[in-house]
């Protein structure tokens, strides 16, 4: 009998054929089947040899209960970028597209300690004022008006035309986003995250901040942005601008992926159809089996130390896979319990401060699309559908879809918090104004 014949083999394309060797997950191979890989990589333990690009090399944690261990200890495992010693000794490629994401920024993410203590607090007793049935509200009014762009043709790409859009535009209204900085916001973010643009569109979302943090310091309002100010920690003007670009870019990108990949669950089993509590379990399979965030957590070893059995330097860069993590086996018992111990909002001091508000969000989006366009299939093959590429974050590059079409009415009567169109509007890539950005038509349509 052959022992090694259940063995898994390195995934089709892998350059990673014997141990030694670091196993790439950002390629089209990694894109199209990640599942394959997380497989392969838990032969190696509970950490395992990756590459993020080429050049950056990284430790993955692909097991549950060690993932857990390093997001619950602060004291060897920490976020400031500036101790990773790959950087510090630049050894890493200067056009990589993955160092920025992980560069230092003075925010809550990447600080540790008193000083993370200090934004966290602020940024989680913000997060904690929202209303939620208010954000119902303000999502479905988003989603109408987003279908009613769409609905009368009867097809629509629900990433680029809904997902993508109504995460951002809720969260402007969290903020309090006048028209003008709400449309520079979304395309700053969208730009980031696109790679389109992507130097300007980072100065545009910074920039359209630092307007919305002067403008709330003279008119506060009933907004996020408002009660981060008020705040007894004082954030200053430049906390203040860099925690905002913080919570909006994180805020969104996960969002999106999680509407996007919901409802590609939803579209391609049958099975959600005759159960209760549809959008629900949709949401738990999919925060288990298809994180929007695969990869992420970055943190780096504090001093030499030893972790998982194996010896690391200080200065190493950690990444939980929480893909490789939730799906892993040994934890099928408590996928099918119905349990919500996954790791997509991350665990210890660093998790998600925006699960109650990015899950009411992402239900009440899904709920009122699938009401109002009852008979939506995919129009395209499900094997057809592609991936964007990248190590980190996992969602679907379009997810086309048709339906009998919709005349979705306009509402005139505006949110009570709903800020109002004022100014110019967003530069577009050809430097031009748009007078008609997408935050701004929204609050136009809410006017009727």
């Amino acid at each position: 009998m052959d022992v090694r014949s259940s063995a898994p083999v390195p995934p089709p394309g892998c350059p990673a054929h014997s141990f030694g060797s670091r196993v790439p997950i950002y390629g089209p191979e990694f894109t199209a089947d990640p599942e394959t890989y997380y497989a392969y990589l838990r032969q190696y333990g509970p950490t395992a040899p990756v590459e993020l690009a080429p050049g950056v090399e990284a430790t993955l944690v692909t097991d549950y209960q060690t993932a857990l261990r390093l997001l619950q200890d602060p004291a060897n495992f920490r976020k400031d970028s500036r101790r990773w010693r790959a950087l510090a000794e630049g050894r890493l490629p200067a056009d990589s597209p993955v160092v920025p994401t992980l560069t230092y920024r003075p925010n809550a993410l990447f600080s540790d300690g008193a000083e993370h203590l200090r934004l966290r607090q602020a940024i989680t007793d913000a997060m904690a004022r929202i209303d939620m049935h208010r954000l119902a509200r303000s999502t479905e009014q988003v989603s109408n008006f987003l279908i009613s762009q769409f609905g009368p043709r009867g097809s629509a790409d629900l990433l680029g035309d809904y997902a993508k859009q109504a995460s951002l535009m809720v969260f402007n209204e969290l903020f309090g986003c006048p028209a003008e900085i709400g449309d520079r916001v979304m395309f700053g973010t969208l730009g980031m995250f696109e790679g389109v643009n992507a130097e300007q569109a980072v100065g545009v979302l910074f920039g359209a901040c630092g307007e919305l943090v002067a403008l709330k310091r003279s008119r506060p309002g009933d907004d996020v942005t408002s009660w981060l100010l008020q705040h007894h920690a004082k954030l200053t003007d430049e906390e203040m601008v860099y925690q905002l670009a913080l919570l909006l870019a994180s805020g969104s990108e996960p969002l999106r992926n999680l509407i996007g990949n919901t409802l590609h669950r939803v579209l391609t089993d049958d099975g959600y159809a005759n159960k209760g509590g549809l959008i629900d379990e949709a949401i738990d399979d999919t925060l288990w089996e298809n994180p929007p965030m695969a990869n992420f957590a970055a943190h780096y070893s504090a001093t030499d130390l030893e972790f998982a059995g194996q010896h690391f330097p200080a200065g190493d860069l950690f990444l939980v896979s929480i893909g490789a993590a939730n799906t892993n086996p040994a934890l099928a018992m408590a996928r099918q319990s119905g349990s919500r111990a996954h790791l997509s909002w991350s665990a210890g001091p660093h998790a998600c401060p925006s699960k109650e508000p990015a899950r009411q969000i992402a239900v009440t989006a899904i709920e009122n699309l699938l009401n109002q366009l009852p008979d939506v299939v995919l129009a395209v093959p499900e094997q057809s559908l592609t991936w964007r590429p990248g190590p980190f974050s996992r969602g679907l590059a379009s997810l086309p879809a048709r339906f009998t079409p919709v005349e979705i009415a306009q509402h005139r009567t505006a949110s009570a918090h709903a800020p109002q169109p004022t100014g110019p509007v967003a530069p577009q890539p050809d430097g031009k104004a748009d007078r008609g950005g997408r935050w701004s038509q929204f609050l136009n349509w809410l006017k009727g």
